[in-house]
């Protein structure tokens, strides 16, 4: 029986992480044929994603932050094949923030991750459709607008790489005073809604921005898109907003934020306006999108909260499709 083959999409920012390169040697010591890729410039996950289906490996490793598990993803599910004949998906966490390995429970040191990898079998997972003008976008994660959005895109890469995580917050906070609404029209099944929003999630997942829970029910297995929509309010949005990013995130964001639950819908705007796709900035006037099934299989940690089948997404209530929940 042949070794199972195993290749690793590593960024580069990692290539010198002697925790990495003594996780992959652990792994190669059972037995398993590991080749690892090292990311250079803009493209490169990519590519070495492409070069994995044509060799026909066995499980493709994002190794990085949100960021690099985007590009292989987009590749992998962009992809004509079945789930089943594509190579299965792990996950090394490696970035800034790991908001999707956070909220899916990915152990954050890399033996672990890797030994994960290797003792857990693969399970189907959602990926989002996202058509926007002529370009396909996919994402595993979630997509944000408004001001999460902004704080994402305005934190600066050198405030990130001291602070991690934290450096989304201190952006967050610097922004509370000038908060403006984006102006869209958001439509799905038998749910309408128009008006300005000062944040937008559309969650495969459920956390974006280093933590920020705007999604937190949605289940990467359920068919279905979890919507969130924070409108446009008077002068006690800037303190909610805040107490969000100091206290409880999530409490504090149910007490103005509308949600749903679809399998697809439409975002549209008069005005371009910029979609953050798992951390990567996407603008159009248009946004088409749709929940796609089971399109990858992933390695996933037991009772992983992500999942509607575990014991731990288990425990809280759900709504269904075109059910607000609040």
């Amino acid at each position: 029986m042949p070794h199972p083959h195993w290749r690793l999409i590593l960024n580069g920012k990692s290539a010198g992480d002697d925790a990495v390169r003594e996780a992959v040697a652990a792994i190669r010591a059972r037995g398993i044929e590991l080749d690892v890729r090292v990311t250079w410039e803009t493209g490169d996950a990519e590519r070495y994603t492409r070069e994995a289906l044509d060799a026909a490996v066995d499980t493709v490793v994002a190794a990085g932050g949100d960021g690099t598990l985007n590009a292989v993803v987009s590749v992998l599910a962009a992809h004509d094949a079945q789930s089943d004949a594509l190579p299965s998906l792990g996950i090394l966490p490696l970035g800034t923030a790991n908001d999707f390995a956070t909220a899916a429970g990915i152990p954050g040191t890399p033996s672990d991750a890797l030994a994960l990898l290797r003792r857990s079998a693969p399970v189907p997972v959602d990926v989002l459709r996202v058509d926007a003008q002529d370009a396909v976008y996919w994402c595993v994660n979630l997509g944000s607008g408004g001001f999460g959005t902004q704080v994402t895109v305005e934190t600066r890469d050198g405030l990130k790489k001291v602070l991690g995580g934290l450096a989304y917050f201190i952006t967050g906070l610097s922004r509370l005073g000038r908060i403006e609404p984006v102006q869209a029209r958001v439509r799905g099944g038998d749910f309408a809604w128009a008006g300005g929003f000062v944040a937008l999630g559309v969650g495969n997942s459920c956390q974006a921005g280093g933590g920020q829970m705007l999604c937190p029910d949605a289940r990467i297995d359920d068919g279905l898109i979890d919507l969130t929509i924070v409108p446009e309010m008077a002068g006690e949005l800037v303190n909610t907003l805040r107490t969000a990013l100091t206290e409880g995130q999530v409490a504090a964001l149910d007490e103005v934020a509308l949600r749903t639950r679809l399998p697809a819908l439409t975002i549209e705007s008069d005005a371009p306006l910029v979609l953050n796709l798992d951390g990567e900035p996407r603008q159009a006037r248009r946004f088409d999108i749709t929940c796609v099934p089971g399109r990858l299989r992933m390695h996933l940690p037991p009772g992983c909260p992500l999942l509607a089948a575990s014991p731990v997404a288990a425990a809280g209530p759900r709504a269904g499709a075109d059910e607000p929940l609040q």
